[in-house]
């Protein structure tokens, strides 16, 4: 009987927000009409489709997952067939729909935004290829997917772009960010414009690289300030987004604290407990030279305009958190979860250890004993 009446409870709670309801309806700039309909969650419809050009990459797949657990159908280009794989489960039978496209190719990209009510930008390259440069991809191909889009009638665009984005930077991957961004603004009228902070996870390179190659990052002496922010945050950033009202204008996301290379290198081998790196600090015209030099094989390795980034501060520019109902979080409260595969097997479970942080470091107040 219990489970009969557990049942009937379930089937009741679904017929109820089944039923459309006057909020339901929403009427999307370009006039077009939007229903959303079924149980909430995973097997919603929540009646948008959105496009995420970049959905393969770090940013795109937390995006993703949140848009399609919301019952969004999400248009996912793809440029290799394996990289897009592990995108599909994300989203209920028909809601992650897989489109090749390439960059260069216009009419791919009118077919993958030619239906959506909101298009994502979250293309970009850390290193120069042979056949993509940091300008064809950040400034370019930003320029074309916004322009198509504005060509095809979508209502909204979302790009993309760096918190260091800047004319006047040393380093050519600044430099295209901010030229991009322009590029966006004229081709697209009302874009808006996302600057996040370097962002750790999972899969990121902060963190992760700290832990195995922390020569490289000891540049300038560690001293080079930093303002990580969480990849879960940004990507609810964006996933609220579809719902707000537009926002033309350009959003700054950085972490909400201002740190050193250091004290994150202090931080990656307390939680770890390796003993402090014996590295060197290499000078940057030798730092240069072995970048040069890794760039003869094939795979990413350091680029030299990566050396460039180690020397240049994160702006400090005030957050607009804000405006899009996200408060960041601070990095100790998720490091572990990224780095604790680096701990040996007689350290894996044992209490975590911070390093003690420099006094002018914090922007909001955080208390270690919260994360303790």
């Amino acid at each position: 009987m219990p489970h009969t009446s557990n049942l009937l409870r379930l089937q009741r709670t679904i017929q109820i927000h089944g039923k459309r309801a006057y909020h339901d309806h929403v009427i999307l700039p370009n006039r077009k009409s939007v229903v959303s309909n079924g149980p909430p969650g995973y097997s919603a419809v929540t009646g948008h489709v959105v496009t995420v050009f970049g959905c393969t990459g770090f940013l795109g797949r937390y995006l993703v997952s949140k848009l399609a657990r919301q019952g969004t159908q999400v248009i996912i280009p793809y440029r290799d067939e394996d990289e897009k794989r592990h995108l599909k489960p994300m989203g209920d039978l028909g809601q992650i729909v897989p489109m090749e496209w390439d960059i260069r190719n216009e009419n791919q990209i009118a077919e993958c935004v030619r239906h959506s009510d909101i298009v994502f930008n979250l293309v970009g390259r850390d290193y120069e290829t042979k056949n993509f440069d940091f300008r064809s991809v950040h400034a370019d191909g930003a320029e074309r997917i916004a322009r198509i889009a504005a060509q095809s009638g979508v209502p909204r665009l979302v790009h993309v772009s760096h918190l260091n984005a800047s004319a006047t930077s040393k380093s050519k991957f600044y430099q295209t960010k901010a030229e991009g961004e322009e590029l966006v603004k004229a081709a697209f009228d009302g874009a808006t414009i996302i600057r996040p902070g370097p962002l750790y996870g999972y899969e990121d390179k902060l963190l992760n690289n700290m832990a195995i190659w922390p020569i490289w990052w000891k540049l300038n002496n560690a001293k080079t300030k930093t303002r990580p922010v969480h990849v879960m945050d940004v990507a609810q950033v964006l996933a609220n987004l579809v719902s707000s009202p537009q926002l033309a204008r350009t959003l700054a996301l950085p972490g909400p604290s201002t740190l050193t290379y250091e004290y994150l290198l202090d931080l990656v081998q307390s939680l770890t407990f390796q003993p402090p790196s014996r590295a060197p600090v290499i000078p940057k015209p030798v730092a240069m030279v072995v970048a040069k030099a890794a760039q003869l094989p094939w795979w990413p390795l350091l680029s030299p305009d990566e050396v460039e980034r180690r020397y240049v501060d994160d702006a400090d520019t005030p957050g607009d958190w804000d405006l899009v109902g996200v408060t960041p979080s601070e990095i100790e409260q998720h490091a572990i979860t990224y780095v604790r595969r680096y701990r040996s097997a007689e350290n894996f479970n044992r209490p975590n250890v911070f390093p003690p942080r420099p006094a002018v470091s914090s922007r909001l107040p955080f208390c270690m004993n919260l994360i303790n």
